[in-house]
């Protein structure tokens, strides 16, 4: 089963033998493409690189604070053992799943040592720009192996494929999401399964493979394995295929067969605590019709492009982070004459090949446009396929706009394709050349914008905190963590990644389930309890309510439920937007516990069960 539109010399089953310089030359060729990807890695990076401390994602402080916390969880992991899948620091008393949340273990594990070294901030960073450079080599091998031989085309599209708009969009603040190279390296696996002689090591590999990628992003391994999947069953279904598909059916099932049973073995408790363990949830915690692509988005520019740059993005997007699509007018253009130019000149068993592709690609797009037709920002009511599949179980755990990135994959391929068919030719090279300019110079990525964030108080990085509660107990900064509000959660992951004592926070950014829904679907964090809630109106809008002794009371059984024997606030605290309302939470707490005590650079608040808050 090969991809290639010109078989006979891009066949991977039986290649050359490589001499001496050809092999040279290979080597040569992927050296200058993996520095090519990472430079463009350090570049789309660069801003946050300057000060990895106190420089966040401008669009997403929040998660690039929840994925800190999951890099140090690993050296928790390390050093005091546990649950890779459950954690009881966050969300005290109850806990979080993290198997329901998107975990990183693979990669908390691995980095647990740059961690400790250097920090959270520093491996967050180092993983990203890591993954945008290992997703356009990943795919430049990929092609280079299934679809072409010409190593320029392969990393012109493995270029394109690594630093799409889609995927820089999701490098604010996902590490999950930027970890594309995950898609090309299932895809290999999945292909050669099609060598029958070694159908038992085939399998062994792509279970161990699935493994590795739901540990690091199960969302994107679900849409890998769901379009790796259609393609072929559509490419066997074809009558030009369909007797080599025949033979090779009974070793390839057994192949199969061995990943499930190595996958399943490798992955039986993360997808029960997925699906059935404590504090689990039915969803994603967001609103699905909300996160669609608008059909508009596919011919606009992102953000992060050189288009953007010049005045032409549009904002048909959720957020800045799920600009999954915006490809441009121009590479449509691109691809639609491609695929004419690659149809025309294509044999029988190429054109199903494209055909398959065409499948896969129209499905995705489809899927994209979520259950109703959204255009120009206005919502149809056009229902569309993903009605039926909202909630089917692992379609209504996914977000819709979010399959448009597997036509980024589709889009690679048609792209080698094209650019090798177009340099054996001539008389097409230079008006094919003048097409990729116009569709691709629009695209290239600008760098991350970054936004300060506050820096760790002296408090928690010298350790006072220790003075205040014992290893393990519960203490919390102000306003309590939250995605809006994740200072506090970000405190805890600093402590937690220098190996020592650590202590338990209430709250926390991750996704939980709603208790007061009746279907138990999810939400953002746990819902607020009165007095948390009182902390965060003040932080986040200067609120500052009128506390009489019932709200003290009210304090004293939340404190209680938390377990919470200290509070802090720092001098300076940030939300998605910068600096918080201190003001307004230093009143606040005042009021309702009494004049704090000044230590290092914080504000600090003791709480003594029956004692605090003191009635007035």
């Amino acid at each position: 089963m090969s991809l290639a539109v010109n078989t006979p010399t891009s066949s991977p089953d039986k290649p050359e033998p490589p001499d001496a310089p050809r092999a040279t030359r290979r080597w040569r060729s992927h050296l200058f493409v993996a520095a090519m990807a990472l430079a463009l890695g350090g570049y789309v990076v660069s801003r946050l690189w300057r000060d990895p401390f106190q420089h966040a994602v401008a669009e997403n402080v929040g998660d690039q604070a929840f994925f800190e916390w999951v890099l140090a969880y690993g050296v928790h992991l390390l050093h005091h053992g546990g649950d890779p899948f459950f954690t009881d620091l966050l969300n005290v008393p109850n806990g979080v799943n993290l198997a329901a949340n998107t975990s990183i273990t693979v990669y908390a594990i691995l980095f647990a040592p740059l961690t400790m070294l250097a920090g959270p901030q520093v491996t967050f960073l180092t993983i990203l720009t890591l993954n945008l450079a290992g997703s356009a080599f990943g795919w430049y091998l990929f092609l280079g192996h299934f679809v072409t031989r010409n190593r320029a085309a392969a990393a012109l599209a493995g270029l394109f494929c690594g630093f799409a708009p889609g995927f820089v969009a999701h490098a604010n603040g996902h590490l999950n999401w930027t970890s594309g190279w995950i898609a090309p390296l299932v895809l290999w696996r999945l292909l050669k399964m099609r060598d029958t002689d070694h159908w038992l090591r085939n399998g062994l590999i792509l279970g161990v493979t699935l493994a590795v990628g739901f540990s690091i992003a199960a969302e994107g391994l679900f849409f890998t394995a769901l379009a790796g999947g259609v393609f072929v069953i559509v490419w066997a279904l074809a009558r030009v295929n369909r007797a080599e598909a025949r033979a090779a059916l009974p070793r390839f099932a057994a192949g199969l067969g061995v990943t499930a049973v190595v996958a399943g073995a490798l992955l039986a408790y993360p997808l029960y605590m997925h699906f059935a363990g404590p504090q689990t949830f039915k969803g994603t915690g967001f609103n699905q019709r909300h996160y669609s692509e608008d059909l508009f988005s596919f011919f606009s520019f992102s953000d992060r492009t050189l288009a953007s740059w010049a005045g032409l993005d549009n904002d048909f997007a959720a957020n800045k982070t799920e600009e999954t699509s915006f490809f441009g007018l121009p590479l449509l253009v691109l691809l639609a004459a491609s695929l004419i130019m690659l149809w025309r000149r294509a044999g029988e068993r190429q054109r199903a090949t494209l055909r398959a592709l065409l499948i896969v690609g129209g499905l995705f797009f489809l899927i994209s446009l979520g259950p109703r037709l959204r255009v120009a920002d206005n919502e149809t009511d056009i229902p569309l396929l993903y009605a039926l599949l909202q909630h089917v179980p692992l379609f209504d755990s996914a977000l819709p706009a979010r399959y448009a990135l597997v036509l980024v994959g589709v889009f690679g391929v048609i792209l080698a394709m094209a650019t090798d068919r177009a340099l054996g030719s001539g008389a097409a090279r230079p008006l094919f050349a003048m097409g990729l300019v116009v569709a691709l110079v629009p695209i290239f990525p600008l760098p991350l914008e970054y936004r300060q964030r506050a820096p760790e108080p002296r408090f928690i990085a010298d350790g006072t905190w220790e003075k205040y509660v014992p290893n393990g107990g519960v203490i919390s900064a102000l306003p309590f963590a939250i995605n809006v509000a994740a200072d506090g959660q970000r405190w805890q992951a600093y402590t937690m990644a220098r190996a020592g004592r650590e202590f338990r926070i209430p709250d926390g950014y991750f996704l939980g389930p709603d208790v007061d829904d009746s279907e138990g679907r999810g939400r953002i964090g746990v819902r607020p309890r009165a007095t948390d809630w009182m902390f965060l109106r003040a932080a986040l809008y200067g609120y500052l309510a009128r506390i009489d002794n019932a709200d003290r009371a009210t304090a004293r059984a939340d404190f209680q439920h938390w377990g919470v024997e200290t509070l802090f606030l720092p001098d300076e605290i940030t939300g998605p937007q910068g600096p918080l309302y201190h003001s307004a939470v230093e009143a606040t707490a005042t009021d309702l516990l009494g004049p704090p005590e000044r230590v290092d650079d914080v504000l600090v608040w003791r709480i003594r069960p029956g004692v605090d808050p003191v009635d007035r």
